[in-house]
């Protein structure tokens, strides 16, 4: 990162976390004793005299802290739907995600017939380091038995993560054989970016899954990496993008803008949370070609960076309209270790819009993507209707609403012929997960050996594969649909052979082939020769 990127982010917005769809702005990590704007002494006097006559007079014995807890989340309710409590107990885990790393012992599991399952060793940790193989069962940890028990995905995680430096033990079963391994803990990495590949000649694409504090050298890793291999057009892909550090959207967007051009403002009650951030010295990839993916699942700063890219006339946006989050939270740590996450300001896209929906409603808020179905907007752009008083002009005069979300500049309705109750019934049953492993496992050599863009080009799923495949559901007691997988033959073997690509090339292989079914991706492939309308003056 230049020393300019580096000098913004300190004297711009500040640094801003995102769990789930909240953003949050750290600002500071507790409450300072000086006296509030408002004296809440009277308030807090009346709490704590319910509370101990609680405590010393009600007829059962109650936890007080339970209590408590509750009545903070209760009254954080009743302000807007993003700011939250969260307990002591629950904040390393909250805040994991976007830390960038995790303390494990570094796999990639699955649970296939009641059984833990390596999937394969994370690249780097103490697995890989200890020879555990892609295959291996583990049966026990601790010398607690692990198999064959209704074990959970929950519980695997909590028997096998830990701190740093700490030491499990893991029994493995490896064909028929039992192997005792002591694993030390470490610092696992965690990617944001879940690929970066060549579409073709020109064109590169870029999956970024949240935005974490890893997120910008990932990507700026990935664009040098596409630019050397001669990208020349960019998709930039926020699907189901809940948001993250807003530091980390600012930076994205940067390498797209020219300099001077803002890229997002905040806007507080307190003086010290409103601010603007603005581009610097030359990006990465001022010029090229460039298309935003986004869909009801893009929240917070993904908004912000689409909504960047979109009121400077950067990109093109294509998907469906944006989740619609536009508030900011700030972390406050609390004196028993817990966490209180405030709103604390609104962010305004650069041509001055909130894209925050309204929240007056609880119920409708919590319910909106359910009713935006119902409603039919996945399906027709004209159903949704925009408020002529939320009109604000992109930088070339190209009219965009605020009020919910970012509405894409083409619009790519939900394809339901891609969905099939039948092959959700094998996921969920982990019957296709089952069966790829162990045909992946079976065929490794061979396929590895020919390489992925052979296989890209010349491996078939057969219809032998989707018998067989049915067979692996059935003894997981998932019913046949013959009818369905005969109409929607093609859909099964993308899926079939995405898997496969997975378990032998990771997401490089696993994105390439399932994108095939990602009408959204497939849509901004046919729209970049649209990407002069950005500009009027040259039209």
């Amino acid at each position: 990162m230049s020393e300019n990127k580096n000098s913004r982010t300190q004297i711009g917005l500040p640094l801003v976390l995102c769990i789930g769809l909240a953003a949050g702005v750290f600002v500071g990590s507790s409450f300072n004793s000086k006296k509030s704007s408002k004296d809440v002494n009277a308030e807090v006097q009346k709490f704590r005299e319910v509370l101990t006559q609680i405590n010393d007079e009600y007829v059962d014995s109650v936890s007080t802290t339970k209590l408590v807890d509750e009545a903070i989340q209760h009254m954080l309710n009743k302000l807007d739907p993003h700011s939250s409590y969260i307990s002591a107990s629950d904040r390393v885990a909250a805040n994991e995600d976007l830390r960038g790393n995790f303390d494990g012992i570094g796999i990639e599991f699955n649970i296939f017939d009641d059984t833990i399952v390596v999937v394969t060793p994370l690249s780097g940790g103490p697995s890989e380091a200890l020879g555990i193989q892609s295959g291996d069962k583990i049966i026990r940890v601790d010398d607690k038995k692990m198999a064959g028990i209704g074990v959970t995905t929950s519980q695997v995680m909590k028997a096998l993560k830990g701190p740093k430096g700490t030491e499990v033990k893991v029994t493995i079963l490896r064909e028929d054989k039992e192997i005792d391994y002591k694993i030390v803990r470490d610092k696992i990495p965690q990617y944001s970016m879940d690929v970066a590949y060549m579409v073709n000649s020109e064109v590169g694409y870029i999956k970024v899954n949240r935005f974490a504090a890893t997120t910008f050298e990932e990507f700026h890793t990935a664009l040098q990496k596409l630019k050397g291999q001669g990208m020349k057009k960019l998709i930039l892909d926020l699907q189901g993008n809940p948001g993250g550090y807003m530091n980390m959207a600012i930076d994205m967007a940067d390498e797209f803008l020219q300099e001077g051009k803002v890229i997002v403002s905040q806007k507080g009650k307190v003086r010290k949370y409103s601010a603007k951030a603005t581009s610097t010295t030359k990006g990465d990839f001022e010029q090229g070609d460039l298309i935003v993916l986004v869909n009801e699942g893009s929240a917070s700063a993904s908004e912000i960076l689409a909504g960047a890219l979109q009121d400077n006339d950067r990109a093109l946006v294509v998907g469906r309209r944006s989740f619609g989050k536009g508030l900011v939270q700030s972390p406050f740590d609390l004196s028993d270790g817990s966490e209180l996450r405030l709103t604390i300001s609104r962010y305004y896209t650069p041509s001055g819009r909130s894209i925050q929906k309204p929240y007056d409603d609880d119920e409708e808020y919590s319910q909106d993507i359910i009713s935006r179905y119902n409603h039919g907007e996945f399906f027709h752009s004209d159903s949704i209707r925009f408020n002529d008083s939320l009109k604000y002009l992109t930088a070339n005069g190209r009219a965009v609403y605020g009020g919910g979300g970012i509405m894409p500049d083409y619009f790519v309705p939900l394809d339901t012929s891609l969905n099939s109750h039948y092959l959700n019934e094998l996921y969920t049953a982990t019957s296709i997960q089952k069966y790829t492993f162990n045909f992946a496992e079976a065929q490794k050599a061979e396929l590895a050996k020919k390489g992925l863009e052979n296989f890209m080009k010349n491996f078939i799923v057969t219809d032998k594969m989707l018998n067989d495949l049915v067979k692996v559901g059935q003894r997981d007691k998932v019913k046949p649909d013959y009818q369905e997988l005969k109409d929607k033959k093609k859909l099964f073997q993308i899926h079939v052979k995405a898997q496969i690509a997975r378990k032998i090339w990771g997401n490089d292989g696993f994105y390439p082939v399932i994108n095939e079914t990602n009408e959204i991706f497939l849509h901004a492939l046919r729209v970049f020769d649209r990407i002069p309308e950005l500009d009027r003056s040259k039209m």
